[in-house]
């Protein structure tokens, strides 16, 4: 029958799909394309999916075969002769000489930023849930059995020594060390003494820099622990088990249930006894302290804030107590010593971030002490000088006159220069992990100031200088395996990365490239399991911060495009939205 011509026809003209769904390649039946699921799978309730296949032509030439459409027609198969096929030689001379290999880097799971409907419909709002799987380490399972092992030797939850030297840079203790029961009578009663020996070996080292002296969370707390009460053992063991449930999700339950315990009897005491006697009890500040450090780990929300501004009401009536009876502010206890500084440092470090108004202003910090501490990893001074920046950054807007931004001119360039040639001292010169946390967080303040009172931008060649050299000194420190006291300079460095060099350093032969944004994803990844700060909201925060950059370089809507953003400058834009709550410390 002959051929119907095409003005004969009837219908529609019925051509080869090529890009059909799996399904209907599969039945050999046409596909219609329609997008996101085309008319025969959604009738037929089936998935609709579009497989894409690579093919090489290396290895269709080293087979002997044609590739892709070449060979399906030539003269000589067209007169009778068998098609013609390439040699094996010149296969070969194909491989050898016109084939380059590009090196393949190894992309961990953590190098992913993935963006969503949500990041463009909600540009001030940091979902933690959605990347907190990213900011972890997934450990291989055959190192996440050293609990398992553990429990079957503590069957009698007696105190043990856990060995975690699989999962973190931080050095096991000696077994020799282990606390006897006898000191805590209360534990074995209660059979939770796991949860307080986890707190003592995997916890208490997570909180300091130093590789030679031990945390105040152990040399402080432990001895106070001999004559506390059971609400203080319930808040350390919730905090050891909030800690432990980022590698085994069923301590979360067991943490919450002693978190809630702890509450409750911190709440009969303030009910019962008052806040001015409360005040007066160091164990109250500890229980709220360890609370606190709690809400970090668990979610860094604004529930940790509260017991922050818990703290500060009691410690304020605490003070007008001691100035009615005429008692220096130095003749402290050292449990109530360290309870101030650990919520007035969370105060300052994290309200770097959203600029908000500090609560522990500079008269909680001594200006002239440069000696560092083992839990801040840094010195007073240049604490008290980050407390005058975000206050600063405040007013900076507000400045009625010529005469007072003249003086805020002096005093940003005063707190400049005392940054710049501020020197921290430190009790063993060869604790190189903790000098190391001090000058990262020395530079990064520096670079703080320069972008929160002088309105420097990532493209600033200042900023740039000082990104790269936190940068550098951050790589250090994660290849010495000293991933403690690094949050604050990493966020910092972070969110003043330039989107359009991220390029850092190379090597000395200038082959091998560092690149910022990897850097910051591999040292956050590192740290999920090296320290108590909340690394996943830290990463959501950063990642924020980037995609905010990016669409903005795309849009070419910079800083200043409008008269909304022009009162503002780079870091309150940016970075000051979406930090609140936050926890650098």
């Amino acid at each position: 029958m002959p051929r119907k011509k095409a003005a004969d026809r009837v219908g529609p003209v019925k051509t080869r799909s090529r890009s059909g769904c799996k399904e209907c390649r599969a039945s050999r039946v046409r596909c219609d394309l329609r997008k996101p699921i085309c008319t025969r799978c959604l009738e037929k309730g089936l998935v609709c999916s579009t497989q894409l296949v690579l093919k090489w032509e290396s290895e269709f030439l080293s087979r002997g075969l044609a590739f892709g459409r070449a060979g399906v027609w030539s003269k000589a198969r067209a007169a009778g002769g068998p098609p013609s096929k390439p040699s094996p030689a010149a296969a070969a001379s194909f491989l050898l000489d016109d084939q380059e290999w590009c090196p393949t880097p190894l992309v961990e799971s953590w190098g992913f930023v993935n963006s969503g409907v949500s990041t463009f419909e909600q540009p001030y709002e940091v979902n933690v849930a959605c990347d907190e799987l990213n900011a972890l380490v997934v450990r291989d399972k055959r190192k996440s059995l050293w609990h398992d092992d553990l429990r079957e030797e503590s069957s009698d939850w007696s105190l043990s020594m856990l060995d975690n030297s699989d999962c973190s840079p931080v050095p096991p203790p000696s077994p020799q060390l282990t606390p006897p029961l006898s000191m805590f009578p209360y534990l074995s009663e209660s059979n939770q003494g796991l949860l307080f020996d986890y707190y003592l070996q995997q916890v208490c080292p997570r909180t300091t820099a130093s590789s030679k002296l031990l945390s105040p969370f152990a040399s402080i707390i432990l001895p106070f622990c001999m004559s506390a009460s059971p609400i203080l053992f319930k808040a350390i063991q919730a905090l050891g088990a909030c800690h432990w449930s980022r590698f085994d999700s069923s301590y979360s339950v067991i943490g919450l249930r002693l978190k809630s315990e702890a509450l409750r009897g911190l709440r009969h005491r303030l009910a019962t006894e008052g806040s001015v006697v409360c005040s007066a009890d160091p164990e109250v500040l500890a229980i709220m302290m360890m609370l606190c450090q709690y809400e970090i780990v668990d979610n860094c929300d604004q529930r940790w804030t509260i017991h922050l501004k818990g703290a500060k009401d009691l410690i304020r009536l605490r003070r007008q107590q001691q100035s009615t009876l005429s008692r220096p502010r130095h003749a402290l206890d050292p449990v109530s010593a360290f309870a101030e500084l650990f919520f007035a440092f969370q105060d300052v470090m994290g309200r770097t971030a959203c600029g908000e108004e500090v609560l522990f202003g500079t008269d909680y910090w001594q200006e002239n002490e440069r000696h560092i501490d083992l839990w801040m990893g840094c010195s007073p001074e240049l604490v008290s000088i980050l407390s005058s920046i975000t206050e600063m950054s405040r007013t900076r807007r507000q400045l009625p006159s010529d005469a007072a931004r003249a003086t805020f001119a002096q005093r940003s360039a005063s707190l400049g220069r005392r940054l710049e040639s501020l020197i921290q001292d430190i009790d063993d010169d060869d604790d190189g992990s903790l000098r190391s946390a001090a000058e990262l967080k020395r530079l990064a303040a520096v670079l703080y100031l320069h972008c929160a009172l002088y309105g420097a931008s990532p493209s600033t060649p200042l900023v740039v200088s000082y990104v790269r050299r936190i940068l550098r000194l951050v790589s250090d420190m994660l290849d010495s395996g000293s991933l403690v006291s690094m949050t604050w300079p990493v966020f910092v460095a972070a969110v003043e990365l330039d989107p359009l060099h991220d390029e850092v350093w190379r090597d000395s032969s200038g082959e091998n490239v560092v690149y910022g944004r990897p850097l910051v994803l591999r040292a956050l990844a590192a740290m999920a399991e090296s320290s108590v700060s909340n690394v996943a909201r830290t990463r959501a925060v950063i990642v924020k911060v980037w995609q905010a950059r990016d669409s903005d370089m795309l849009k070419g809507s910079p800083v200043g495009a409008s008269d909304e953003m022009a009162k503002c400058n780079d870091w309150e834009w940016y970075v000051a939205p979406i930090s609140t709550a936050m926890s650098l410390a």
